[in-house]
């Protein structure tokens, strides 16, 4: 149920969706908002009130870092108490990444904060903004028969699909529907009705408020194995001054080389109280370090397995925890917890 007299915040960062075709290079370029608004006379057609926040400049999504992620934090705790629910318009190539670092920077949501953009400019005939803008501001408003909202917490709106941020990768460049929600199930699916999962969907403890955090530690790095991956590499990766934690990308259900220099690195790094998290580089399954010997060694020298938590969601947890100042220690025992619903334990 859309109430009336529900107040939404559609803050636009950027990207694809709010974009002109350069005349002369076909180039994509960022352009005002009103373009958008002038070829989006539906939302003026919705029953409940929209405002607008807008970035000045634009954010081109590959340009997107932390400060960008604190002001969008800002402007939603500046505006909490006002906004029934946020929709935030942003670039499709980062957006992942953004959505896995708000779920964390957000904490105890209580209301719907949606992301969402599209593969082609609003101004495109072919334009799959329109829903994608439309559907996501519908979810936002959308409360139950309680008069509470149906998704409170961080999600992404593409193509017909709700998904949970910190569950949700961007899987292909070219297509409408790009983003996928590999481990976990759909939020919602949009056709002729908006169907809602409530069973996976993030409640909030009512016991606590919200609160909204900023500190966000930046000395972190993916390293992603490949066959014949060499020492110069692993150590250029491992040795980064200052560093506090690595997502390892690795094989299968957790697996890497067991060269005597590979695990000696990681070893040395663990012992340097650098923080390694195991996660697969397949799209779907989880990490199982003890099926094979390759994991079994790496669990025993003190890597920490992912689960099935995606790579920009355990980077930005990462950041999370040591940017509030947690000790390598505690970030290893957070980081096998579900926080915010970003991974399933395994047992």
């Amino acid at each position: 149920m859309i109430y009336t007299n529900a107040n939404v915040l559609l803050i636009y960062t950027g990207g694809t969706i709010g974009m002109v075709e350069n005349p002369e290079s076909g180039a994509l370029e960022p352009f005002n908002f009103s373009h958008l608004r002038s070829n989006m006379p539906e939302i003026k057609r919705l029953n409940f009130n929209v405002e607008t926040y807008l970035f000045d400049p634009p954010i081109d999504s590959s340009d997107v870092s932390i400060a960008i992620w604190k002001q969008i934090v800002n402007v939603i705790e500046t505006n909490y108490e006002r906004y029934d629910g946020f929709v935030i318009l942003h670039g499709t190539d980062t957006m992942a990444y953004t959505a896995s670092a708000l779920s964390f920077m957000l904490e105890n949501l209580t209301k719907p904060v949606i992301l969402t953009g599209s593969q082609l400019p609003i101004g495109k005939l072919r334009t799959d903004g329109k829903e994608n803008l439309i559907t996501a501001l519908e979810i936002a408003a959308d409360k139950d028969e309680r008069g509470w909202p149906e998704v409170p917490e961080l999600s992404i709106y593409m193509q017909k699909l709700l998904m949970r941020g910190n569950r949700t990768t961007k899987i292909n460049a070219d297509n409408f529907s790009a983003f996928r929600s590999p481990n976990y199930p759909y939020l919602a699916e949009a056709g002729l009705d908006i169907r809602y999962n409530q069973s996976v969907i993030l409640q909030p403890d009512a016991r606590n408020p919200v609160r909204f955090n900023y500190e966000m530690e930046r000395n972190m790095v993916i390293l992603k194995l490949f066959p014949g991956i060499s020492r110069e590499v692993v150590r250029a990766h491992l040795t980064v001054p200052g560093l506090k934690g690595v997502v390892l990308e690795t094989y299968g259900t957790g697996n890497t080389p067991i060269n005597p220099w590979f695990m000696e690195m990681i070893r040395d790094a663990l012992e340097r109280g650098i923080v390694v998290v195991n996660v697969t580089q397949c799209l779907y399954g989880s990490v199982a370090m003890h099926r094979y010997e390759n994991g079994q060694r790496l669990e025993k020298i003190g890597v920490i397995s992912g689960c099935d938590i995606t790579t920009e969601a355990a980077l930005a947890k990462l950041m999370m925890l040591f940017g509030k100042g947690y000790l390598p220690g505690e970030v290893k025992e957070l980081m096998h917890r579900s926080l915010r619903g970003e991974l399933t334990v395994n047992g």
